[in-house]
């Protein structure tokens, strides 16, 4: 079987791209955000907050979960969901290099 095209890319790119992904929705961002706010909170916290259904907010849940950018621990009937440190860690060495590097080419570029 051939490879896919990710084989092409060290883990830390593909690991970078998962999690750059999860945050390319809009409900998303309002979900770290909403978490970020309150620290903890409960799935129908967050459901009474955006504008879409329970469904939804769980299947967007689901991805930031998947990519590693939140945490969540059952509590009852209920998930009670946080942020994941470690994700956003990743996220934020990348765009550090970023940061670094157009801090030292500043007006250098075409």
């Amino acid at each position: 079987m051939g490879a896919t095209k990710t084989d092409h890319f060290t883990d830390e790119q593909n690991e970078l791209a998962i999690l750059t992904k999860a945050l390319g929705h809009p409900a998303r961002i309002a979900i770290i955000q909403y978490l970020l706010k309150v620290n903890t909170c409960i799935c129908g916290d967050i459901v009474n907050k955006l504008p879409l259904s329970q469904p939804t907010v769980s299947q967007h849940l689901k991805e930031l979960k998947n990519a590693g950018l939140i945490k969540g621990n059952i509590e009852g009937n209920a998930i009670c969901y946080c942020i994941n440190e470690a994700g956003f860690e990743k996220i934020k060495v990348f765009f550090r290099q970023i940061d670094l590097h157009l801090e030292k080419r500043k007006n250098e570029c075409c």
